[in-house]
């Protein structure tokens, strides 16, 4: 397809974000290109060193805007409220329409300081950016709504870190997702009572990133259509055993697809406790608090609308979230099973046996879902999932295991000894092999779970979302 440059973010006004410039890198090495993503915009055609110029020295794109923007926004932090943040390490680079037509950005992390950089440098290390490319990569197979990285490049500059060894090797990244519209944009403008641009926030997402116009009811609409994509996205969270670790008011996307990765873990069992970030010491964002994360995170741009709505429809609005949620982690896991629904009740009792299988057995996930793709669970599988393989002998495989992946002696996992592995190469020997190889691993998996004509990836087929 043709790059198709867009300027909708203009329509929000400078209310929003501050115009910034790029950091000048000493170096621009070319370590990553998703051309599987740029073919989704027209970008795929571009040689080497016209996507460095691009996307390490940000040189804008044909058509595209003229400067980066750093959106401005406020957020919960571990439940605390922080007005002090914003992008302080990246930036709105592009915006276009993807091969279904949906307004997509490209933004940064790691591109130098803004206004909102605060005591940071504005720079990402290399490590951050190699685990990106792992998540994301590991996510997009399993099924979740997520950013790609679209690229990374190292930048030739020693960084500090209080949290890893240092000094290390510096990078920046572009990621490309369906909008940078954050939870936390809407709780600045309540912060400062600002109704106006609130509703015009409001009508810019539904119109942009919900194809719907705004109308009287706009605000409940609005909550409606995040509160059930989110609810999605915390479902396929659960199925895909992942861990984002950071699951900030600021951190939510509004299109309801999970971007900005920082301390991301896979869990390797079914455990309900099981937390990604060091600083977590409460658990707060544990696995198996996830969807209480979400939830709460989207009673807050409930309490941000409050502003231009009565509390009745917003009230209703959240309600949807529960029952959502419940459907939606029963579709995701079903998908991972490998098998075609059958009526609520019974796909729902089929999850609940399969969660409590995994936890009683503390099986591993991977291995498990692996096994059981297509519903034939090996005699391996002992007493703790007899239930579990009663339940699924009603019901019939989605796709056949006729890909090459499953004749492989192990499933393609992401533990985090496995992305250590591939870092300690490239850290201690600058060998990007397995980190090439993992890639490609991924994908093939990816093609295993999702096969021609899967429709696993709703949002792919437009941007309006019909609800009941």
């Amino acid at each position: 397809m043709l790059f198709t440059p867009q300027h909708a973010i203009d329509e929000l006004g400078d209310e929003f974000a501050d115009p910034v410039s790029a950091a000048p890198f000493p170096e621009t090495i070319l370590r990553f290109r998703n051309d599987r993503a740029a073919a989704e915009i027209g970008l795929e055609d571009l040689d080497d060193a016209a996507w460095i110029r691009h996307f390490a020295r940000f040189e804008p794109l044909p058509g595209a805007q003229p400067r980066p923007l750093a959106l401005r926004y406020h957020g919960h932090q571990f439940r605390v409220y922080n007005p002090e943040i914003g992008d302080g390490r990246g930036f709105l680079f592009a915006q276009m329409l993807d091969e279904n037509g949906r307004l997509m950005d490209l933004g940064t992390k790691g591109s130098g300081q803004t206004p909102y950089s605060r005591f940071g440098d504005g720079r990402l290390t290399l490590k951050g950016g190699v685990r990106e490319i792992l998540a994301t990569e590991m996510l997009e197979a399993l099924g979740v709504e997520t950013s790609r990285t679209f690229s990374l490049i190292e930048t030739g500059e020693q960084l500090h870190r209080g949290d890893e060894p240092s000094p290390t090797r510096s990078a920046v990244m572009v990621r490309l997702n369906h909008g940078h519209i954050r939870i936390g944009i809407f709780q600045r403008l309540a912060y400062f009572q600002d109704t106006e641009n609130l509703k015009r926030l409001t009508g810019y997402v539904l119109r942009h990133y919900y194809g719907e116009e705004a109308k009287d009811d706009a605000p409940q609409r609005l909550l409606a259509l995040v509160a059930e994509r989110t609810a999605r996205l915390a479902g396929q969270f659960m199925a895909a055993g992942f861990v984002h670790g950071v699951l900030n008011s600021d951190n939510i996307n509004v299109s309801g697809e999970s971007f900005d990765y920082g301390p991301w873990r896979f869990a390797p069992t079914w455990d309900p406790g099981f937390t990604a970030a060091y600083f977590d010491h409460a658990g707060l964002y544990a696995f198996g608090r996830q969807p209480e994360a979400i939830f709460w995170d989207v009673m807050q741009l409930a309490s941000s609308l409050r502003l231009i709505c009565d509390e009745a429809p917003l009230v209703a609005a959240m309600d949807r979230f529960p029952a959502a949620y419940t459907r939606e982690v029963t579709a995701a896991v079903l998908w991972r099973l490998g098998l075609k629904p059958r009526n609520p009740e019974q796909d729902r009792a089929l999850v609940q046996a399969t969660e409590r299988a995994l936890t009683a057995s503390k099986a591993p996930l991977d291995r498990f879902y692996f096994d059981a793709f297509g519903g034939q669970l090996p005699q391996s599988y002992g007493e703790p999932f007899a239930e579990l393989r009663g339940l699924l002998a009603g019901y019939e495989p989605r796709k056949p295991r006729d890909h090459p992946y499953w004749e492989d002696s192990e499933p393609c996992s992401m533990l985090i000894e496995e992305v250590e592995a591939i870092w300690s190469r490239i850290a201690e020997q600058d060998d990007w092999s397995p980190l090439n190889a993992k890639i490609a691993a991924i994908r093939r998996m990816g093609e295993a779970l999702q096969g021609s004509g899967d429709a696993r990836h709703r949002w792919n087929e437009g941007r309006g979302e019909a609800l009941a």
